[in-house]
């Protein structure tokens, strides 16, 4: 692959085609193709493992690919999720690295000038060269570009300050801001959306919907996905193994994505059916052949051996049938499946009057929840939403004020993390949870849902030790044992952390639809905007506390 120190522009095209990757005898990506062009403005999804990050590498060109090709023509800016743990450069230094093209374009320029000046042989045709260049880079602007990226997404802007001194987070910002400033044809952002605040996420999605080159984003927010993507690469699996494009942008994926999986299952349906026709009518003339050939008393040995024989022949004829049957559609990928929630009409089933968490949640919150009521908890970080949830849940004892639950009412909290015994297995810790809640005589014998019947987990997981299980893999177990016991008020912190964006639809849907209460703590901008006939209570911190205490809050 050819490298480019200067930009292509209009000139500038990305494609690979037929790509595969392999790790051992594991098949990482296959028939990927892609075409980027100026302007152009991908997203590429699917589950952890499915090979995001992996294509990524291969379009940049640090991975060569097992088979398949990348042609590149221009300039290109890779930002991975990794960054390195100790990095003695300053903010200028990498500043500098992103700009040294410019650099030396604008040197360029005041040597060419001062040669015309000087009236040097052939300074005017370097002099016209150098200034081509220098506009093509937009060189003049390139520092306020960066100081202005820099500012937007909330980065450090001292060009002297080391990034060994910065956060992890403070650190990817810097980076960002640069490749954002650096005017690369194209740009590949894997998980952009990591370590950004509110106001650094509007930045970015402004500044990624005006980029004059392409945008290849690896991301699971779909909110970004929804503002900026036009074209959407699908790694997750299909009935023939080969990745999915979507055009029409993110609603245009989610659509086209139903009812691929809609269709898959149906076709899977039908030949699990005729299959299971086919070895019915096998079993039949088998039974016929052992019991129903036997005539009457009488009856001539040779009639008795003919009809033996017909019966056999049928048996193979139904033999053959049978394995000249293909199943050609896998088995279709697991669909989340709310369980039927409770409802009590009229019951309020949770109240909390002037409640206050020391140093966390110090100014007094009043909330009543009824059965049917569903709300959305906001804040920024440290504002006590979860708090919040936890004293509603019971698990957190409040510092002041009360919390009341209907009697034998079930109030299920999802954490935003796990806290499940890695050593167990996920199946005996989920069964445990419902064996706890039906010997306290708040769940009846058979009223819990099975594990399988949710979705959320195949039966080969569901058998593995959880330290074995991956975050997302873990948040499915967490989110199926606060399911399986039907709660009656259902408490999620933040609930899209560690899931598929497809498990994420499903879920949303699945809330908006249920006639249980439910109250979300989030900062995911879709799921505000899928739920936002919902009422909110929001959370937010007193301009005079920067250790995160909280105003006072109320909700509608």
């Amino acid at each position: 692959m050819t490298i480019w120190t200067h930009p292509a522009r209009e000139r500038a095209q990305l494609t690979c085609s037929n790509i595969q990757v392999q790790r051992g005898d594991r098949t990482v990506l296959t028939g990927v193709d892609m075409r980027v062009t100026p302007n152009s403005r991908w997203g590429i999804v699917g589950e952890n493992g499915r090979g995001k990050s992996t294509l990524l590498h291969v379009l940049s060109g640090e991975l060569a690919p097992d088979a398949g090709s990348v042609q590149r023509v221009g300039t290109l800016a890779l930002a991975t999720q990794e960054m390195p743990g100790h990095d003695d450069r300053t903010i200028g230094d990498v500043i500098d690295e992103q700009l040294a093209a410019t650099r030396a374009a604008l040197h360029r320029l005041d040597t060419a000038t001062l040669a015309l000046a000087a009236e040097q042989p052939g300074a005017g045709e370097e002099y016209s060269a150098a200034l081509d260049l220098v506009q093509l880079l937009d060189g003049w602007d390139a520092d306020r570009r960066i100081d202005i990226a820099l500012a937007g997404l909330g980065a450090h802007t001292d060009r002297a300050r080391t990034l060994s001194s910065l956060s992890v987070g403070q650190r990817y910002r810097v980076r960002l801001a640069v490749l954002l400033a650096g005017g690369d044809d194209f740009l590949l952002l894997d998980e952009p959306t990591n370590h950004l605040d509110r106001g650094a996420l509007d930045f970015l999605t402004a500044r990624l919907r005006v980029h004059p080159g392409g945008v290849v984003v690896v991301s699971h927010d779909r909110a970004l996905l929804t503002d900026v993507a036009e074209t959407i690469l699908d790694l997750d699996p299909t009935p023939d193994g080969a990745p999915r494009v979507y055009g029409g942008g993110y609603p245009g994926y989610r659509d086209g994505r139903r009812a691929e999986i809609e269709r898959w299952e149906a076709e899977y349906a039908e030949q699990q059916a005729e299959r299971a026709r086919l070895a019915q009518d096998l079993s039949k003339a088998q039974n016929r052949l052992v019991t129903g050939w036997r005539p009457d008393k009488g009856t001539a040995k040779h009639q008795r051996a003919t009809r033996a024989g017909a019966l056999t022949r049928a048996v193979h004829r139904r033999q053959d049938e049978l394995e000249r049957h293909r199943l050609t559609a896998p088995v279709p990928p697991q669909r989340f499946t709310m369980p039927e929630l409770p409802v009590r009409p009229g019951v309020l089933l949770v109240r909390a009057e002037n409640v206050t968490v020391a140093r966390r949640l110090p100014r007094p919150v009043d909330l009543a929840v009824a059965s049917g009521d569903h709300l959305l908890v906001t804040g920024g970080n440290g504002a006590g939403k979860s708090t919040l949830l936890a004293a509603l849940a019971g698990v957190l004892t409040p510092t002041g004020g009360t919390v009341q639950r209907a009697r034998r009412a079930r109030v299920r909290l999802l954490r935003q993390e796990s806290a499940q015994p890695p050593h167990r297995t996920a199946r005996d810790v989920f069964a445990e949870q419902i064996a706890e809640l039906t010997t306290l005589g708040l769940l009846a014998e058979g009223e819990a849902a099975g594990l399988s019947a949710l979705g959320l987990l195949s039966a080969r997981d569901a058998n593995k030790r959880i330290g074995e299980l991956s975050m997302g893999q873990q948040r499915r177990l967490d989110l199926a044992c606060a399911l399986a016991t039907r709660p009656h008020v259902l408490l999620l912190d933040e609930p899209t952390n560690h899931l598929s964006i497809a498990l994420v639809d499903e879920l949303t849907e699945a809330l908006r639809a249920t006639g249980a209460a439910v109250v979300v703590a989030s900062h995911d901008r879709q799921l505000h905007r899928d739920v936002t006939d919902w009422p909110r209570l929001s959370l937010s911190a007193p301009a005079a506390a920067p250790t995160g205490r909280e105003k006072p809050s109320g909700a509608r």
